[in-house]
């Protein structure tokens, strides 16, 4: 179904549902869904308000879930319609054919009678797959911040290049798992499973399979599925059902006190796991979460395979500042210095800003200049990172924390404590654990870490 279908069908379900066609803003908000555009880039093409835009959306999305008996977002808008056309479920006016043979038709036809008897459902709902979600685990979203460059680029390598393995990145506290629940409520729908595991201490491979399989086995005793009535191994049920797998704390599966990405002798079978994966034909996804990635995702750097990493960078200026403003902190010359020097991680940020509320001071008073504070919670969450590094990474953070700039890889080579190949592993090692920052052959870390180094290393 081409995009003036599209159209034509969206018209005809609102005149059913309201007595009236699209008008030109309903219209554009659709059309630029279709087109993959944002809101905001719908709102500049109309002149008109982002919050306009997306209160349209929102009551276009509730007439088309109402009539399609399932939940329609502008994430699966297209593939909701080309699905229902697919499975002949749409059952919104007399005659079902007639709603999708139209593409000859003028965009608005004669005015029909509406004979949509009350709380009619679709035509056979169970020609569409039903959807299965364990999203227990999955922690509220509270407070998201901008992040739409990055929702799209997960969007984009899930749905239309159909990524098997992704694994998000990045320092604590820097909004990775904020990031991906934003990400799984805007296209948990476009899967037949939607599963969110937290992996604790102790995540053997035995005891993650065993609840996907149960869940997968569960659901087809449910649906009365005649077929895989025995448990199968789990990358067969990837291959037969359409699945979105979230791992948080994909971590806790890597030794403390080793080269990142060394997994610990129990959960080795994870890594036959993730290169099945990357590997075998499936239609499925697994997204990895953590302050860590597995080495063999890592060398993937070719942009055709089915494996990518995206690591989560600060936020930006205007989003520091709503934290701050949040917190109670006034606008001051000293914002953008103080959002800069704890590089934009909001967790960071909300660290900073309680202690500077308790105190009762402001941002120019308690933080001039250069002055890094660390508050004790925020030492906390450090620690956590820390304990995790070997003695070769630790020794090499003291060596970048000495430095206030960005130091030439070639001269931490002269150093006489450290072996170069061994120099090099750690600074590999603390590039994967997004501890360092690498220009070309330049490397540093951040103010607050080169504060907290200099106080707990040697």
């Amino acid at each position: 179904m081409n995009l003036k279908e599209m159209l034509n069908v969206a018209d005809r379900i609102v005149f059913e549902k309201t007595g009236q066609h699209l008008d030109d803003l309903q219209e554009a908000v659709l059309r630029g869904t279709l087109q993959r555009e944002t809101y905001k880039e719908i709102a500049k093409d109309f002149n008109c308000s982002e919050s306009r835009i997306r209160e349209i959306g929102s009551e276009l999305w509730q007439i088309l879930s109402e009539e399609f008996g399932e939940k329609v977002s502008k994430s699966n808008f297209r593939s909701t319609m080309e699905r229902l056309q697919n499975s002949n479920a749409l059952n919104f006016a007399n005659n079902v054919s007639s709603i999708f043979n139209i593409c000859a038709e003028a965009r608005h036809p004669p005015n029909i009678p509406n004979s949509h008897p009350p709380n009619q459902e679709t035509a056979n709902p169970k020609q569409t797959k039903t959807l299965h979600q364990d999203l227990s685990e999955m922690p509220e979203l509270g407070d998201f911040f901008d992040r739409t460059h990055e929702l799209q680029t997960l969007t984009t390598w899930i749905l239309q290049q159909h990524c098997r393995l992704i694994t998000l990145t990045g320092i604590s506290g820097i909004g990775k798992t904020t990031l991906a629940v934003q990400l799984v409520q805007q296209i948990k729908d476009e899967f037949e499973y939607a599963v969110w595991y937290t992996l604790d201490e102790f995540p053997t491979l035995e005891k993650f399979q065993s609840n996907l399989i149960q869940l997968f086995s569960q659901s087809e005793k449910e649906d009365s599925s005649p077929t895989n009535q025995k448990r199968l191994p789990l990358i067969k049920y990837l291959q037969n059902h359409r699945c979105l797998i979230v791992l948080d704390d994909v971590h806790n599966l890597f030794c403390s006190g080793e080269f990142a990405g060394k997994y610990k002798p129990e959960c080795e079978e994870y890594r036959s796991l993730f290169k099945q994966i990357e590997k075998l034909s499936h239609q499925s996804c697994l997204m990895l979460i953590g302050w860590e990635k597995p080495r063999e995702v890592t060398q993937a750097k070719n942009q055709n395979t089915a494996i990518r990493t995206l690591q989560i960078k600060g936020l930006d200026i205007a989003a520091g500042r709503g934290i701050l403003r949040d917190y109670g902190l006034e606008e001051s010359d000293n914002t953008e210095a103080l959002i800069h020097r704890y590089q934009g991680n909001p967790l960071w940020l909300k660290s900073v800003a309680t202690l500077i509320q308790d105190l009762g001071g402001g941002v120019t008073e308690l933080l001039p200049n250069d002055t890094i504070l660390l508050p004790e919670d925020l030492k906390d969450v450090l620690q956590q990172q820390f304990d995790r590094l070997s003695e070769l990474e630790k020794q090499v953070i003291s060596l970048l924390a000495k430095e206030s700039q960005p130091v030439d890889r070639a001269k931490l080579l002269e150093n006489d404590r450290i072996p170069a190949s061994d120099l090099l592993n750690a600074l590999q090692s603390l590039s994967r654990r997004c501890l360092i920052e690498q220009q070309a052959n330049f490397y540093t870390i951040s103010p607050v870490l080169r504060q907290y180094a200099i106080a707990h290393t040697v």
